[in-house]
């Protein structure tokens, strides 16, 4: 018998340390957290063997219920907000000419080389009392006093859009790159008008990009602990605030690992609309 060839060892290979980190770090995990949920809260552990929903009958409690209609009112408006900046940007960089493509995409990638706690902090900075904007602001003569900008609900929504933003312009981008010009042009020797275009062919071609960016801004705005706390002054409550001081505070790990059992629905109905719109769109490829 012949030995395997080097190319499919080292992709097996490749393939087994994939499997291993996901089966120790991220399936091991989440099927840890699934269970805790599902056991009831001790007195001198974290958790007693005895299956118990009362975790679950809390989430519809009244201030609880309370904490996820902000989370999700918060985590909604940052997505939509990202969407509607992101949207022209990713087009802008997917039609931009191939020499200053590669600068554009560079704009969008400088924000991770800086941790986005360091950058939340700069959003302190920029609008506090006597912060950058407030100065601004009172240089031109726009304002006679300072703005209470910071420690409220809209400088959340902004430090959420700024640390969230460039995960909506990516996988737009790359939707757009991939998008046929030809049939930009063959619709418009069709009659099609500039609204007929977007509708019927740039936006369900550009779908599947849109609902990614969508999971991967919505989910996270609803985890983001640090943001609330130091742009919100610990007034505005999210899930992920929620999560911490369950796991660090309370000492309730059975309810925190039911919020996050929840977070993990979230995600799962994003992944199932996504993967609904790929094969929608598959299918009606094939069938052309």
């Amino acid at each position: 018998m012949r030995p395997a060839p080097r190319g499919s060892l080292f992709r097996n290979a490749t393939l087994a340390v994939i499997w291993l980190w996901l089966l120790v770090f991220v399936l091991a995990p989440t099927a840890m957290v699934a269970v805790a949920s599902l056991l009831e809260r001790g007195t001198d552990q974290f958790v007693t063997a005895a299956f118990s929903l009362e975790s679950f009958a809390r989430l519809f409690d009244p201030l609880y219920f309370q904490v996820f209609w902000n989370s999700i009112y918060l985590a909604g408006v940052t997505t939509g907000l990202c969407l509607l900046a992101g949207y022209p940007f990713a087009w802008l960089i997917a039609r931009a000419p191939g020499r200053i493509r590669p600068l554009l995409l560079l704009l969008v990638i400088v924000p991770f080389w800086t941790s986005s706690l360091i950058r939340t902090y700069a959003m302190v900075i920029i609008l506090k009392a006597n912060g950058l904007l407030n100065g601004l602001l009172l240089w031109f003569g726009a304002i006679d006093q300072p703005l209470m900008l910071l420690y409220t609900e809209a400088a959340v929504i902004a430090g959420l859009v700024y640390s969230l933003l460039p995960f909506m312009i990516l996988p737009l981008y790359a939707a757009m790159e991939r998008l046929d010009l030809r049939l930009l042009e063959a619709a418009r020797d069709l009659g099609a008008g500039r609204t007929a275009l977007f509708l019927r062919v740039v936006f369900p071609l550009t779908l599947p990009g849109m609902i990614a960016g969508c999971m991967l801004v919505f989910l996270p705005a609803l985890g983001l602990f640090y943001i609330p706390d130091l742009l919100g002054g610990a007034k505005i409550l999210l899930l992920g605030n929620l999560i911490k001081d369950q796991f660090l505070a309370a000492r309730d790990w059975p309810f925190g690992s039911a919020v996050s059992v929840v977070l993990l629905l979230f995600m799962a109905l994003f992944l199932l609309a996504l993967v609904y719109v790929r094969r929608r769109r598959a299918d009606a490829e094939a069938a052309l």
